[in-house]
């Protein structure tokens, strides 16, 4: 059984930094992409960020480019997020995600496999 379990949201004020961590479990986690994803209420899921099987290769939106860093662990089958320089529109539930297939994909549609969420909220 795939889990794939967020930590580390919290709240925090605009300029602060945070660290998210998504624990997999039940996959090879070296043979899959993963990715960050937030949520708002009443809004699409939106790409935060996407780092390949080996670590090589990051992608971001552009909401969150010079601010955010994606990185992975892949012998503690851990990916991370250091957010930086929060502002209060990164409020949201940030979700990891798992791709099997390579290659770079913002669509959630095309992830695998995806854990619970952890809230993130930025007070000003």
């Amino acid at each position: 059984q795939v889990q794939l379990v967020e930590s580390g949201g919290g709240l925090v004020q605009a300029g602060a930094s945070l660290s998210l961590s998504c624990a997999a479990s039940g996959l090879a986690f070296e043979s899959y992409s993963m990715a960050w994803f937030r949520q708002v209420p009443g809004k699409e899921r939106e790409f935060v960020a996407r780092i390949s099987q080996s670590g090589r290769t990051t992608n971001y939106g552009d909401s969150v480019k010079g601010r955010f860093s994606i990185s992975r662990d892949n012998a503690k089958n851990t990916v991370y997020l250091q957010m930086n320089s929060l502002k209060p529109e990164d409020t949201a539930v940030y979700s990891c995600a798992a791709r099997r297939d390579r290659g770079y994909s913002v669509d959630a549609r095309r992830y695998d496999y995806w854990g619970q969420g952890t809230q993130v909220t930025v007070s000003s």
